[in-house]
């Protein structure tokens, strides 16, 4: 049974928090999303949600896809460092199963981890 968990401060709440990760951030995207990421220096990993109506126009759509987004991370967080990641839903990225955004989001997570520790 893992450990990992998604506790509070492994997210990113305030308005300021997403402002100054948008303002300065290594990007990476495909098809399903758009995932923005910055060295946060606190230790842990934190993430942000972005899941519009422009990707899913029904809520309970959003809300699988948030919280297939959320259990990807949780699972990675050891592996993820101390980054700060937002991650934004493309244009018309429902009815896509699960295992295509689980797979989508474990790119990003190693590309984004990579560029972090360069800058």
């Amino acid at each position: 049974m893992s450990t990992a968990r998604f506790d509070r401060r492994a997210r990113l709440l305030d308005k300021s928090d997403f402002s100054a990760l948008f303002e300065r951030a290594e990007r990476s995207a495909d098809r399903y999303f758009a995932v923005l990421a910055r060295p946060n220096g606190l230790g842990h990993p934190r993430l942000g949600l972005a899941i519009s109506k422009r990707s899913a126009k029904l809520a309970v759509v959003r809300n699988g896809i948030k919280r297939v987004i959320r259990e990807s991370f949780r699972v990675r967080q050891q592996l993820l460092g101390s980054n700060d990641f937002v991650v934004l839903g493309r244009p018309g990225i429902a009815g896509t199963a699960n295992q295509a955004y689980f797979e989508s989001l474990e790119g990003h997570w190693r590309r984004l981890v990579k560029r972090c520790a360069r800058s």
